[in-house]
């Protein structure tokens, strides 16, 4: 029996959701997301093994190598 008719809470979406902002948060971005943005607008470029999205990511958010932001569109 449901109390009030409250939707059921999805404890997985839930947790997803919660890493991918944290991830958000401190500069690390979905590379599933990142992917598929490549193939749909980026379809002549190469795109970046998961270790190197990882690197650029990084580079982005704490200016390695003089890298000051990692922008594609």
């Amino acid at each position: 029996m449901k109390c009030c008719n409250l939707p059921a809470l999805d404890l997985r979406k839930l947790a997803g959701k919660l890493r991918d902002g944290a991830r958000l948060m401190v500069g690390q971005g979905d590379y599933d997301v990142y992917v598929a943005h490549m193939r749909v607008r980026h379809a002549e470029s190469a795109i970046l093994s998961q270790s190197e999205f990882f690197r650029a990511r990084e580079n982005a958010r704490f200016g390695a190598g003089g890298e000051r932001a990692f922008r594609c569109c």
